[in-house]
């Protein structure tokens, strides 16, 4: 019986144990779970520590890194950099052309005379670190001081101008029309000597106003490429008042081509007159000569055809005949003759 029971004991520890072995197969289990969540942190540990200590630059960015507020290293190229994870902060600042378009502006001339300039800037970064420090690495900050600048300069420059200047000077080019010489009149041509365009660079609005802004990249570290004028129109009390200045100089330009066009015309009217004179003067000398001639020819036939006297009494009754020709003309048709004339002689027999 105490051998039946010490098995069946033996049997029931075995038994326990294989529970026990059991239960510690399972521990070991968990063992391996924790194990393989602790290297899940380490490895995401790693990888937040990583990631925070990396810096990636563009190509268009600055970065600055500070520690507790102060910069420690500034990158200007574009790649990978590292800094401290948890201690270091990275500020970033735009590496590229920036456009800020000014509010529209009066602006006033030195011949007090209003414009509306409507403008904007083309600008850019240069100088990270004293961009930082002086305008705490905010594009808006910059757009403030550029504003206040660019509105300064631009009201400098157009109030030391006249407003013709200023709208010349806008592309910086001035085309100017070189004074024609007197016209002439040659062969009943008026001949108008052609008027020549030059082409004169003046400076332009942009770099008059680009010479009072160049201590900004010194100040803030800023570099302001350009200054455009996008649009320079007058007030609109004013416009009216301007058109009608303009159209009276557009008449009186009109005018007086006007007046030259009629003096112009004259001066070929009373040249083709004084012409015509004296083609027709020539002519009627040259028909009295060429009349002369005639007659004198006609003298000479007739000279000759009297100074033969086998021809004499023939070309005596022809004159003859033609004489009477001449007297019956008209409706009397009486001739009253005396015995020596020509044509009685004709009657009588003696021809």
């Amino acid at each position: 019986m105490f051998d039946q029971n010490n098995q069946s004991n033996n049997s029931n520890v075995e038994y326990e144990r294989f529970n026990s072995d059991g239960t510690k197969k399972g521990t070991k289990k968990e063992k391996k779970s924790h194990k393989g969540i602790l290297l899940l942190l380490i490895v995401l540990a790693i990888m937040i520590v990583g990631g925070n200590s990396i810096v990636i630059t563009k190509a268009n960015q600055y970065k600055l890194i500070r520690r507790f507020g102060r910069v420690q290293n500034v990158i200007t190229q574009a790649g990978l950099g590292f800094k401290v994870p948890f201690i270091d902060s990275v500020d970033t600042i735009p590496n590229q052309l920036l456009l800020y378009d000014l509010p529209a502006s009066d602006v006033i001339t030195s011949d007090k005379k209003t414009m509306i300039l409507d403008s904007y800037v083309l600008w850019r970064i240069n100088d990270p670190l004293k961009f930082a420090q002086t305008l705490s690495c905010s594009v808006s900050n910059a757009e403030r001081r550029i504003d206040t600048i660019v509105y300064n300069a631009t009201k400098n420059t157009i109030s030391n101008m006249k407003q013709d200047e200023v709208i010349m000077s806008r592309d910086g080019k001035m085309t100017v029309t070189v004074a024609q010489e007197e016209s002439d009149v040659v062969n009943n041509d008026l001949e108008i000597n052609s008027e020549t365009k030059e082409v004169i660079e003046i400076k332009s609005l942009t770099e008059e106003i680009m010479d009072q802004i160049n201590h900004v990249e010194e100040q803030y570290g800023i570099e302001i490429v350009t200054v455009e004028a996008k649009k320079l129109d007058l007030p609109d009390d004013n416009k009216q008042a301007v058109y009608t200045r303009m159209i009276s100089e557009r008449e009186n330009i009109a005018a007086q081509y006007t007046a030259e066009g009629k003096a112009q015309a004259k001066m070929i009217e009373n040249t083709t007159d004084k012409e015509v004179s004296i083609m027709i003067s020539d002519a009627q000398a040259q028909a009295e000569a060429t009349i002369a001639q005639g007659e004198a020819e006609y003298m000479r036939i007739l000279s000759s055809a009297y100074s033969d006297p086998e021809k004499t009494d023939f070309y005596s009754f022809v004159r003859a005949l033609d004489a009477l020709e001449e007297s019956m003309n008209g409706d009397n048709k009486t001739i009253i003759l005396s015995d020596d004339s020509p044509i009685a002689q004709i009657f009588n027999g003696k021809y």
